[in-house]
């Protein structure tokens, strides 16, 4: 049996990436896809890109690496971007949107959150509705599953029977109709979106980063064993505001918030 860590939204955090790179090195994980958003947020995306392009088989694009890494952005307009340098981003920016693989017997695609754009939002377990999302949500989820242009895919192409995606923080199984649905939540900014106090103890709960462990027969087009085992792993969350405080980083206050609360 075959066992891939798929990841997401690192968002900069070198202490969570580095906690999760060293728990799956300890599970002989051989396999690592990252779903995308590299950067922004907290203190240390240079580090994050440079680790994951050393431990990851795939790395795609997120939103928020669209936004950063893109050509021709000038100094001094993001942070990340001026921490990362020219050659990070150029990397990041030429990251595909999609991937398909075979695992016992399952066609699986991945991307950062949709198969229409970066930004479309599929919840399950919450609206969106009040957010600033409300124009991008998807209420079908048999649009997950369609072939579109915008990851270079056509009617001639097959149809995946499993979808993984990011972008949301909050991870999930989903099933629909003889189809699979997973989130894989967040390494960098885990968070739980029916959170609203601050002081609540069960935050910590949801503090923690996460991962999926997809497990089967990689490559494999013949129907077997096929599991999902979703990973919640803590952090030194105070190593990582360290980093925040001691930077030069604008707006950090409200990523420390969220690294101690779960909060959206």
């Amino acid at each position: 049996m075959d066992r891939i860590a798929i990841l997401s939204d690192v968002h900069g955090n070198i202490t969570a990436l580095e906690a999760v790179m060293k728990d799956i090195e300890q599970k002989q994980i051989s396999q690592i896809y990252c779903l995308g958003d590299c950067v922004i947020k907290c203190a240390n995306p240079d580090k994050v890109i440079d680790l994951l392009r050393q431990k990851c088989n795939v790395i795609l694009k997120g939103n928020c690496d669209a936004v950063i890494c893109r050509p021709g952005i000038e100094y001094g307009r993001f942070w990340s971007r001026d921490k990362i340098g020219e050659e990070r981003a150029n990397f990041i920016d030429h990251c595909p949107l999609s991937y398909d693989f075979y695992i016992s017997g399952h066609l699986v695609r991945l991307f950062h959150a949709s198969p229409f754009s970066l930004e479309d939002i599929f919840n399950p377990v919450y609206s969106n509705s009040n957010s600033r999302y409300f124009n991008h949500i998807i209420t079908n989820p048999e649009d997950l599953f369609k072939n579109t242009d915008f990851i270079g895919k056509s009617e001639k192409d097959s149809t995946p029977d499993v979808v993984g995606y990011g972008h949301l923080h909050t991870p999930n199984l989903f099933r629909f109709g003889n189809k699979t649905i997973f989130n894989v939540g967040s390494v960098g900014i885990p968070t739980e979106m029916l959170n609203e106090e601050e002081k609540d103890p069960t935050n910590r709960f949801s503090t923690m980063a996460s991962y999926v462990i997809l497990e089967g027969d990689l490559d494999a087009q013949e129907l077997s064993s096929l599991s999902f085992t979703f990973v919640r792993l803590p952090f030194d969350i105070r190593k990582e505001i360290a980093y925040l405080e001691a930077s030069d980083m604008p707006n950090k206050e409200l990523i420390i918030r969220t690294l101690q609360t779960a909060i959206h």
